[in-house]
């Protein structure tokens, strides 16, 4: 036996067995923590897995078959117009206003096509970022001065990131452009605006099925007014997904029906549980494109390779992300009393220590703001504030986790200190400024 080859194995056989040796199970921090991290897992199963992970894992799929390499790397490759491309990436991360979870399918499929670094991660960052309600949010609640700051912060974290990751990795990014040049033009199967309406559909459904509803004690205004139909809509474009599956993708039009039938009948049955329905439709579409061959079997293929890779270690690092530092209201191992008492102040410590937590824990899309605001109540400094802002919910642990295994470990660590150390210094000017 080679002890060389076989040493790594021992050492994490061995460092199981003393964790689970000395595992603290009784102390009730400990298992308050395990409990939460259950907790927090099954909250993100409930709230977001079927109405922003499916979706987005269809959206990653069809660009995979759908949207040519060379068209990725035409608009968004390493070569491509600096404005046009980081304008796009931007735009698109507007448009969509995903969490830090959602966007990885996403970012994984333009990734894929052949998308340049420094693009691809401008949209990683601006999908979570550059969220409207959320910016307005924040104005409202914790200030029109950090609401404007958070909103140009995010605005030019995801250019100059892009810009830097371009940079540091330019020799890889010169070998990926010298292949594009070289690239045939891509077949054209159907026309443009045929495959526009097609991704427009199905961003529809996605956006539309996440869209806030008005709470209680919040105004009357026009977003909310859309939320108050947001199921009507989202089984509009629902439909139109549906013919045009029927019209341009070859799938059987019964097919779509007895999908169809099934929401509904199951809508009828659950009035209040619009997400069974939904699901149900998910399942559907999932079932009628696996079992079919052409386009459509390519399409669910490509979306049950983005769920296999990303989907096992997204679940992971919400169990980890909880029971360090929990999740919305609740607590990890982590007190929160340590988070909300090291950033007081507008010292480099505190802004450092305000990116670095916001960058490991999970915030669904938000989540941040009422969280923020008990944080600044128990005394936390404006800088640190922003800082938290600008990297909390872009990163996660659990989004590092997915975006190592799609990009690198490198690439990942460059990135995720970019933002943590940008927000640092974004906090502490606007601290001072404050």
């Amino acid at each position: 036996m080679d002890w060389k080859t076989e040493w790594k194995a021992l050492a994490v056989l061995a460092a199981v067995f003393i964790a689970a040796w000395w595992m603290p199970v009784g102390e009730p921090r400990f298992d308050a923590a395990v409990k939460d991290s259950l907790a927090l897992t099954r909250w993100y199963a409930r709230e977001h897995v079927v109405l922003c992970l499916l979706p987005a894992f269809f959206i990653a799929g069809a660009i995979s078959v759908f949207v040519s390499q060379a068209s990725v790397m035409k608009y968004l490759g390493a070569k491509a117009d600096k404005v046009l491309a980081y304008g796009v990436a931007a735009v698109s991360g507007t448009i969509l206003a995903v969490c830090s979870c959602t966007v990885l399918p996403l970012f994984a499929g333009i990734w894929k096509r052949g998308a340049g670094l420094g693009p691809a991660t401008a949209f990683l960052y601006s999908g979570p970022a550059i969220n409207v309600l959320a910016i307005i949010l924040t104005a409202r609640i914790l200030g029109l001065e950090i609401g404007v700051a958070r909103a140009v912060g995010a605005v030019v974290f995801s250019v100059v990131i892009g810009l830097l990751m371009y940079l540091i990795f330019r020799k890889e990014e010169q070998a990926k452009a010298e292949v594009a040049a070289v690239m045939p033009e891509p077949e054209v199967i159907r026309p443009l605006w045929q495959t526009v309406l097609y991704f427009a559909a199905m961003v529809a459904v996605l956006v539309l099925a996440n869209w806030a509803v008005r709470k209680e004690d919040e105004p009357e205004n026009f977003y909310y007014a859309i939320g108050s139909v947001k199921w009507l809509l989202t089984a509009v474009a629902a439909a139109g997904l549906g013919a045009i599956l029927v019209a341009w993708f070859g799938v059987r039009w019964w097919k779509i029906a007895l999908v169809a039938a099934a929401v509904v009948v199951v809508a009828l049955v659950l009035p209040g549980e619009p997400v069974v329905a939904f699901a149900a439709g998910v399942v559907g579409l999932a079932i009628i494109t696996s079992l079919s061959g052409g386009e459509a079997g390519q399409w669910f293929a490509a979306t049950w390779g983005f769920t296999k890779q990303i989907a096992p270690l997204l679940l992971a690092g919400i169990l980890v992300s909880g029971f360090l530092l929990g999740g919305p209201q609740r607590q990890g191992i982590i007190p929160a009393e340590w988070v909300s008492g090291a950033v007081g102040g507008n010292s480099l410590a505190a802004n450092l220590f305000a990116s670095l937590a916001g960058a490991l824990m999970y915030f669904a899309t938000l989540t941040e703001v009422p969280i923020l605001q008990g944080l600044i109540t128990s005394g936390m400094g404006q800088g640190p504030a922003l800082a938290l802002l600008l990297a909390g919910p872009v990163l996660s642990l659990p989004s590092m986790i997915v975006i190592a295994s799609v990009m690198g470990t490198k690439k990942m660590l460059v990135y995720v200190s970019l933002v943590v150390v940008m927000a640092t210094i974004t906090g502490m000017i606007y601290g001072a400024l404050a």
